[in-house]
């Protein structure tokens, strides 16, 4: 898919990446593009699916989300059918902020963010614990966050 983009299109995605908020008339500027030249190139990766979708990034702890956890869950059962019901039962637990498939030790790796350890203790044994088919739970607490980045090396 890289080879597909020109070098204009590396650039205008970066620019989007960076801040998403910019105008056109500042992208296009950005880029060495006509806004209306820039503003179809951007259309065309959209369509494309290279842009998946513009978000905001809300702060965490202003929001009483002080603790992060990555829980590592192993399921009792490799079939299709107990992959499909831990992946629609997770996806309806709000704290999940990401669920990967792994290879290795573990079946899944959650990202989950709580208010306190209550918090935490409640998402624990109420929600992640009683997902279909899980056999192991394995929680490591995040104590702080040395690099986040939502970009892509482009």
């Amino acid at each position: 898919m890289k080879s597909q983009l020109s070098v204009i299109d590396r650039k205008l995605l970066l620019a989007v990446q960076a801040d998403c908020q910019q105008s056109v008339q500042q992208l296009s500027e950005q880029v060495g593009l006509s806004p209306s030249a820039c503003h179809r190139r951007l259309k065309a990766l959209e369509e494309k699916g290279f842009v998946l979708a513009y978000r905001a990034a809300l702060n965490a702890d202003k929001l009483g989300f002080t603790m992060q956890f990555f829980i590592e869950v192993s399921l009792s059962s490799q079939s299709e059918q107990s992959f499909s019901a831990f992946e629609k039962a997770v996806n309806g637990i709000p704290e999940v902020l990401e669920c990967h498939l792994m290879a290795g030790q573990s079946d899944y790796i959650l990202r989950v963010v709580c208010r306190d350890l209550e918090d935490f203790e409640r998402l624990h044994r109420r929600l992640i614990a009683r997902l279909p088919g899980v056999a192991r739970v394995l929680s490591n607490m995040s104590i702080r966050t040395v690099k986040v980045r939502t970009g892509l090396p482009l």
